[in-house]
């Protein structure tokens, strides 16, 4: 399972993937990112609804496919002949 997953990560382009990343990160911009929106509630102890934990999650998805990438990679490189 790890291998196919490791060639669709393949088939992705890190300068997209670190582009996507970068983007959600920081996305709205305006008021504030949603990340840090959701980090500030965490911290004050408001309550999360289930739509609140997916937004978090759609927003890190692109960051935790570019480690996923980088880790996969790392494991499955060929030995240099």
């Amino acid at each position: 399972m790890l291998k196919k997953l490791n060639q669709l990560l393949e088939s992705i382009p890190y300068p997209l993937l670190l582009v996507m990343s970068v983007f959600m990160l920081i996305a709205p911009i305006q008021p504030e990112p949603h990340l840090v929106q959701k980090f500030h509630w965490l911290v004050k102890g408001l309550p999360f609804k289930a739509i609140d934990v997916f937004d978090v999650f759609w927003h890190l998805l692109p960051l935790f496919l570019l480690g996923l990438k980088f880790f996969l990679a790392r494991h499955y490189q060929r030995p240099h002949s």
